[in-house]
């Protein structure tokens, strides 16, 4: 147990921070994956600055390394870019699928 008034201080101090530190940063990995299951650009892209903004503010306080934040931001936009991209060539290997096993089925009654 601590010895000092500061030492005593200084534990209830730490703890605060601890405590202020997981909640921000639980709630910022939350907004993480709340933006990676998201399928609408145009609601990504409104959500990614605010999400920026929370990790930016958790490198500053040093809750996490600002290499992390810059990796976790790279990433996130990356994903938030490529989100109109992957409907469409997913859409078409659907089509494309279908199609095949259709042409197929027709083969099997022919024969």
């Amino acid at each position: 147990m601590a010895n000092h008034k500061s030492s005593e201080k200084r534990i209830r101090a730490n703890d605060a921070k601890r405590l202020r530190n997981r909640y921000f940063t639980k709630t910022t990995r939350t907004a993480i994956k709340a933006l990676r299951s998201e399928t609408d650009k145009k609601k990504a892209e409104v959500e990614l600055p605010k999400l920026t903004s929370m990790i930016d503010k958790l490198a500053k306080k040093n809750v996490i390394h600002k290499n992390k934040a810059a990796n976790i931001k790279s990433k996130l936009t990356k994903f938030v870019s490529r989100i109109g991209a992957q409907a469409a060539p997913k859409a078409k290997a659907e089509a494309k699928t279908k199609a095949e096993t259709k042409t197929k089925a027709e083969a099997k009654t022919k024969n």
